[in-house]
């Protein structure tokens, strides 16, 4: 899941919609597009008309691969400007909760999934089913039972022949894959300890309104963000999941309130550790609402021979003993926002287009998910929560979504 102030500043579907409005791009009709040339157009369906999801219009549109066909989102504003700025026809656009069932009967290759993280294992499984490739936004759910169903859509759509590709920035980024493939490989030596954090200084929102206006914040609504620690802080454990490549054991910690904010359900902080096989241990921060809060997200990962040092906004870096440190060990990269996702997009064209079906992005984005969620539970307890506790219970968020148009 506004005028984006800062890049990557503000939560990732706040940015500006009209970001997406400019002229669509002229592309060929492919005869199939599974298995066809390159240059195939791949006819995609965006569900979810709001921040994020209208300024991927434009990189989509960019991308000269694509054509819009159909849109869904619950306000028919945002499903109208989306449309007047692709040029999709009125009756292809769809509204209210139900509007995605009548988008995913439109003809169409691929949809596009940017609603709420809530609806992102529902919205999910109905296009695999429906038989359309997808591509789908981080965090890819809100509790453990919704990361478990998108890695059952994404094994389903493997099976269907079909790409299933979640977007994060960082593991599209080709410093983030060379320095996790050495620490692999073993260039910084065992592993031994390290740290994550996601300071944020922004998130203040007005007080209650009706059930509409609860549905647009949802990112202060705990069961439709899955709080800001599975919504946002996500991509650091990512990272840090990636490098550790395990799932933790168990997590403690403690999460809470200062009253910074004056709408909504989630915490404005979380201290957490993670605990990891071979008896490595992750210390994690997690800020919120906190004016003058730095523009980072780092994960660093130390080693018996070295270091890996990564941040979101600036740089990868390996340094340490002579046998790990590269030349240029230090790799700056700028803000990955919007080169990531230009990755993810490039590289879901080519996989549905070479009929590359082994959809890699899906079990990691599983881990590091259910890591965040497991980080959330251990908060909101203030103590000791297990991996295979966490599964066990099978604990579902549900919003309320009284009042809503069905």
């Amino acid at each position: 899941m506004s005028a984006k102030k800062k890049a990557g500043r503000l939560a990732r579907r706040d940015l500006l919609a009209g970001a997406a409005a400019a002229a669509a791009v002229s592309i060929v009709r492919p005869s199939s597009v599974r298995g066809s040339g390159a240059n195939s157009a791949v006819e995609i369906a965006l569900l979810g008309c709001g921040g994020r999801g209208s300024w991927l219009g434009g990189l989509f549109a960019k991308h000269g691969g694509y054509k819009w066909v159909a849109c869904a989102d619950y306000y028919q504003d945002h499903a109208d400007s989306f449309g007047e700025a692709w040029k999709i026809p009125a009756d292809k656009r769809f509204t209210a909760l139900s509007g995605y069932k009548k988008m995913l009967d439109v003809k169409c290759d691929a949809v596009i999934v940017q609603t709420p993280p809530y609806f992102h294992p529902i919205h999910a499984a109905a296009a695999v089913d429906a038989g359309k490739h997808v591509y789908v936004a981080k965090p890819i759910a809100v509790d453990a039972p919704g990361c478990l169903s998108i890695g059952d859509s994404g094994k389903r759509a493997t099976e269907k022949k079909l790409v299933f590709l979640v977007d994060f920035q960082t593991r599209a980024n080709e410093y983030y894959r060379e320095a996790v493939k050495r620490v692999h490989r073993g260039d910084i030596g065992k592993l031994v300890t390290g740290w994550a954090m996601y300071p944020w200084g922004v998130g203040h929102f007005p007080g209650p309104g009706t059930p509409d206006d609860r549905l647009r914040r949802w990112y202060c609504i705990r069961e439709l963000s899955g709080d800001f620690i599975v919504e946002q802080n996500v991509h650091t454990l990512d990272v840090a999941t990636w490098i550790l490549n395990a799932d933790p054991i168990k997590a403690m910690g403690v999460g809470g309130s200062r009253g910074l904010r004056a709408y909504g359900n989630i915490m404005d902080y979380f201290n957490i550790h993670f605990w990891f096989p071979n008896d490595f241990v992750l210390s994690f921060v997690g800020n919120q609402c906190t004016p003058g809060a730095p523009t980072e997200i780092p994960c660093r990962v130390y080693g018996s021979k070295g270091t890996i040092d990564t941040d979101y906004y600036t740089h990868v870096n390996i340094d340490g003993m002579p046998e790990c440190v590269y030349k240029g060990s230090k790799w700056e990269h700028g803000a990955l926002y919007t080169t990531g996702a230009e990755v993810n997009i490039k590289e879901f064209h080519e996989a549905i287009t070479k009929g590359e079906v082994s959809n890699p992005t899906v079990a990691p984005s599983v881990r590091s998910n259910l890591t965040a969620v497991l980080g959330r539970i251990a908060g909101y307890k203030g103590g000791m929560v297990t991996w295979d506790e966490m599964i066990k219970a099978n604990e579902r968020l549900e919003p309320d979504l009284k009042g809503l148009k069905a």
